[in-house]
């Protein structure tokens, strides 16, 4: 379940699409010193001071009442109290639409309203950049005609256009309002803008906003997503098997804190990582250090860079800069990438699990089987990528129920048949981790799997493959690094119910 907030405006919350009432406007008002505050612990007379202006000893009181009950109105907002003072951990969206802070007035919330108006400003340019709409951009400078990038950016259009003069007319107006309002030449954003039309090689990069769309129905994961969002700007590495949900944590993350890294938003999968990353700021082709190349472009900028299912740290290295944020994913912890925080995830909490399971299913048939649902959660060992391909099956096919779904996977497993075509795509997390493994760590699961074992050890490892205790050991320790074990205690691993679902399954078509 989502929870957004609006600051641009008068103070609003929705949870998913629909908006909730926040009450009176003093507890609008305790709220917004909150969220304005995103993260950071307000003491109670912090709060005091930012609400009114000539408190009364009455205020205290009021504090604690309205935080009373914005915890009874939004309980996921997790309103903690810590030493005498409050912290929240939310997302905050900008709309670009209405005066900051509307109907709240102290000094505090004056101040903030114009840092806010200027956030506001500048979220709309980073749009118009992106969309490069000319009609758009013309009336921007009209009414804010000492702007200078966004009249870079409306000289660019024209250009475009092939409005060559009234390109550079832009140039000439703001040299004449500047020098009688400022007394000051335009800026070396506007100089180079018309000395490259004038030369004819102007060329423009638009700000790179790779993205993708963030989960409507993403779940859980609060604990992870303070400890990432803490440690930014910082290099931050998600690490967990197939189907974890690493990637869908790391675009959450990144539109969390999109708005402190205004200069580009960057989404990379593949090999080829600092190439793509070139050629999203006008690179097309490099040669020589190229990790040396992004440095440079990167230089004094604040970009957002996410790097999706690296599979080694020479993909990255070397490609964090200073001021920008790096979140990378990995099935594999990588040790090489100077300074980079790590969280490692792995299953959802079966609450969590439940909630976002009904969510993709909706109440009514989630209500319907709820001992299937926890059988299917138990299979999937609570993963949200194997989860999310369940939900999305069933919500495909009205007529079906989970237990069909169980059912023929069942059939399916006793017939030592392929995994059938409507389960296969849940497993498919475990098909791809299951290319990536050497022979002998793959014989090793699937001996493993067939036993129905739920615990390995060392010793019976050795036993059953009559390799020595060393390479067993090295075997396991590679089978953990991936996810595909978990160790419990030295010598002892545990098989996830997801792993042994698929590896048992593949040794009976086998058979």
């Amino acid at each position: 379940m989502s929870l957004r907030f609006s600051l641009l405006g008068p103070v609003r919350a929705w949870r998913n699409e629909d908006e909730i009432p926040l009450g009176p406007r003093q507890q609008r008002a305790i709220l917004a010193a909150l969220l304005l505050n995103n993260r950071i612990r307000l003491s109670v007379g912090q709060l005091i001071g930012m609400v009114w202006d000539d408190p009364t000893p009455s205020a205290v009181m009021a504090v604690r009442t309205y935080v009373y009950k914005l915890r009874k109105l939004l309980p996921e907002l997790d309103l903690t109290a810590k030493d005498g003072g409050y912290t929240i951990r939310t997302e905050i969206v900008d709309d670009e639409a209405g005066e900051p802070l509307e109907g709240l007035h102290s000094r505090y919330f004056d101040a903030q309203r114009l840092r806010l108006a200027q956030r506001g400003l500048k979220a709309k340019e980073d749009r118009l950049e992106r969309e490069l709409n000319t009609l758009e951009l013309q009336r921007h400078v009209d009414e804010h005609p000492l702007r200078e990038h966004p009249r870079a950016l409306l000289m660019h259009t024209l250009y475009r256009d092939g409005r060559q003069a009234e390109a550079l007319d832009q140039f000439h107006e703001a040299r004449v309002l500047f020098a009688a309002e400022l007394g000051i030449e335009p800026g070396p954003e506007l100089r180079e803008v018309h000395q490259a039309i004038l030369d004819g090689t102007l060329k423009h990069v638009a700000k790179p906003d790779q993205l993708p769309l963030d989960f409507a129905e993403f779940t859980g994961r609060a604990r992870e997503i303070a400890q990432l969002v803490a440690a930014l700007p910082g290099p931050v590495g998600i690490t967990g098997m197939q189907g974890s949900g690493k990637t869908s944590l790391a675009v959450r993350v990144a539109h969390a804190v999109k708005h402190d890294y205004p200069d580009g938003w960057f989404f990379v999968r593949g090999a080829n990582v600092v190439d793509d990353l070139l050629r999203a700021v006008g690179v097309e082709s490099a040669s020589g250090d190229k990790a040396a190349l992004w440095r440079e472009k990167a230089r004094g900028k604040r970009f957002l860079v996410v790097l999706d299912d690296i599979e080694c740290a020479e993909q990255v290295h070397d490609l964090a800069t200073p001021g920008s944020a790096l979140i990378v994913t990995s099935v594999r912890r990588l040790n090489g990438i100077p300074g980079m925080t790590w969280v490692k995830i792995a299953g959802l909490e079966s609450g969590e699990a439940r909630e976002f399971f009904r969510a993709l299913l909706g109440d009514a048939r989630f209500d319907a089987e709820l001992t299937q649902a926890e059988e299917l959660l138990d299979r999937a060992s609570c993963l949200p990528g194997p989860i999310r391909v369940a939900g999305s099956k069933l919500a495909a096919r009205p007529h079906w129920t989970i237990d069909m779904l169980l059912q023929q996977a069942d059939l399916g497993y006793r017939m030592g048949e392929s995994i059938p075509s409507d389960c296969g795509a849940v497993l498919n997390p475990l098909a791809k981790a299951a290319q990536r493994l050497a022979d002998h760590e793959r014989r090793l699961l699937l001996v493993f799997a067939e036993r129905g074992a739920k615990e390995i050890t060392s010793m019976e490892a050795t036993a059953l493959s009559g390799c020595g205790l060393g390479v067993i050991e090295m075997t396991l320790e590679a089978l953990a690094d991936v996810h595909l074990i978990d160790p419990v205690v030295r010598g002892r691993y545990r098989l996830p119910t997801f792993v042994r679902s698929y590896f048992g399954a593949t040794a009976a078509t086998l058979a």
